[in-house]
Parts: C-alpha cells; sequence; structure tokens
C-alpha cells in the first residue's frame, strides 16, 4: 500500500498547487502533468483522470472508493457484509472459494439430511422434538444451497469475461469509450489472471493471483484474439497533449504469449492520409 501511495499520490508541490486552484479544468491539466509517467488507461465518464479527492491519490486502473471501509480499494468488486470487508484484487481468489466451499457444505448437509425429511415427509419419523429440528435443517441448507449457487455461478460468470461486479453495471470508460470487454483477453487468460497458471493450486486458499492490482493488460493495448473484432488504436498515443505510458512489467508478463504464424505487422500500414495523398488521387482520376 506503501508503495501505491508513493506511486500514484500527488508529490507537495502538484497536491498544493491542486488545492488551490478552483476550476476544474485547472486540477485536470495537474493531474493529467501528474499522471503522465503513469500506466493509466481508464477515464471518467467526461474524460477525466479519475482521482480520489478522499485519498488524495490518482486512481489505478479498475480501482475504486470504499465508502464504508473509507479506502481505495485496488480491483475492487464489492464491499460485502457476510465477511465485513471489501472484494478487491487481494481477496478476489479467497471470496470464490469462500463461495465453494459454503456451497459444497450446503449439499453435503442437504443431501444427509434428505432420507430424515422424507420420513418425515411420509410420516415415517418418530414423534420426537427431532423431527422440528430435522425440517428446519434441511430447509435452511437448501433455501442457502440455492442462494449461494446463484451467486458463486455469476461470480465464475465475472471471472470468465474478466469484470468485476461494478464494471458488469457500469462499463469502464477508455481512451476510446466505455467498453464492457476492454479487460477482457479471452477465457483462459481472463481465468489465469485469477486462479493463477497452476491449477493445482486452484482449490487451495493461497494467493496465485497475476498481476500486481495497479496494471491491467487490456484489449486496447493487445487486441483479444479470441473474440475477434477490430484492433483498436494503440496507447502510445497522447491524449490531451500529454504522452501515455508504455507498459509495464507486469502487463508484459500477463500479455506474453507466442506469436501466431510468421506474420509481421507492416509499421507503414497506418499511415494517416494526409493531404498530399489526396491531391495524388485526384490528379491519378484526372
Amino acid at each position: 500500500m506503501k508503495s501505491y501511495l508513493l506511486k500514484f499520490g500527488l508529490a507537495k508541490a502538484e497536491k498544493e498547487r491542486y488545492e488551490k486552484e478552483e476550476r476544474p479544468e485547472a486540477q485536470q491539466e495537474v493531474l493529467w502533468r501528474a499522471a503522465a509517467g503513469l500506466p493509466l488507461y481508464t477515464r471518467t465518464g467526461s474524460g477525466a483522470i479519475r482521482y480520489c479527492d478522499r485519498c488524495q491519490v490518482i486512481k489505478p486502473d479498475r480501482c475504486h472508493h470504499c465508502s464504508a471501509c473509507d479506502m481505495c480499494v485496488l480491483k475492487m468488486d464489492h464491499h460485502c457484509p457476510w465477511v465485513n470487508n471489501c472484494v478487491g484484487f487481494s481477496n478476489y481468489k479467497y471470496f470464490i472459494l469462500f463461495l465453494a466451499y459454503s456451497l459444497v457444505y450446503c449439499l453435503f448437509i442437504a443431501a444427509t439430511v434428505l432420507q430424515y425429511f422424507i420420513k418425515f415427509w411420509t410420516n415415517n419419523l418418530p414423534e420426537t422434538h427431532a423431527k422440528f429440528h430435522v425440517l428446519f435443517l434441511f430447509f435452511v441448507a437448501a433455501m442457502f444451497c440455492i442462494s449461494i449457487l446463484s451467486l458463486f455461478s455469476y461470480h465464475l460468470w465475472l471471472v470468465g469475461r474478466n469484470r468485476s461486479t461494478i464494471e458488469a453495471f457500469r462499463a469502464p470508460v477508455f481512451r476510446t469509450g466505455s467498453d464492457k470487454n476492454g479487460f477482457s483477453l479471452g477465457f483462459r487468460k481472463n481465468v489465469g489472471q485469477v486462479f493463477g497458471d497452476q491449477k493445482k493450486y486452484w482449490p487451495l486458499p493461497l494467493f496465485t493471483s497475476q498481476g500486481d492490482g495497479l496494471t491491467f493488460p487490456t484489449r486496447l493495448v493487445t487486441p483479444d484474439l479470441e473474440q475477434g473484432g477490430p484492433q483498436p488504436p494503440e496507447p502510445s498515443q497522447s491524449v490531451a497533449g500529454v504522452p501515455a505510458s508504455p507498459l509495464s512489467e507486469v502487463q508484459d508478463h500477463l500479455l506474453n504469449s507466442p506469436p501466431h504464424g510468421n506474420h509481421t505487422a507492416d509499421p507503414n500500414a497506418l499511415t494517416s492520409v494526409g493531404p498530399d495523398s489526396v491531391t495524388i488521387s485526384l490528379e491519378s482520376q484526372s
């Protein structure tokens, strides 16, 4: 957390200048200069730098401020009242495993009590106070099993598409606009970001998530080869006169994959059409 504040926090002079400025345009100019060397790809709805006035830091991609915890949470998914904590980058795998363990436990209870529930339903259970305990235990286990199964299935769906609960309801905004699949890199890489590369550690409560929670590879950097679609512009394009920063080491590691074929991209293939080329085409037509 200390390195996060040092990297994305404003310097003392920048913070004083930001607080002195009254116009939002001037404050954004300070933020643009401070964020020039940071690996940021998401913006606000208006295209501004995402800044937390409460924590006084520039928000990394997928980071949000939790009003209940009163702090910015990396890759925040939601605030869970059942665990009394925020679910984010550092504990998202643990939360999914918590749902899986709870689901298996409820299924085990419901399965072991089912035979006694059938006897109770057919009036073959002895008239004791235990029959009410059996009835209560079966219904509680069944209701929790249904609710946990729906929540567990929903979060598995989110993992497969590399979205958080917040991003599922409000798509992240990039330089080219909002894109709900902006962080999706294909099913395998999406699952690997949460559970890691080694499958033997997936069911164990060990932290195996990839990355550092500050930077994430996006389809704006590398197009999704599994989902196809047009290739977005390169992230090296400048925005509002501020050049974008290169990929971090974490993004390079997550995006590291063998090349497909021997195709080599032509660096001159994306040259913009200028006035000279238009004049040449008109002369050739005449």
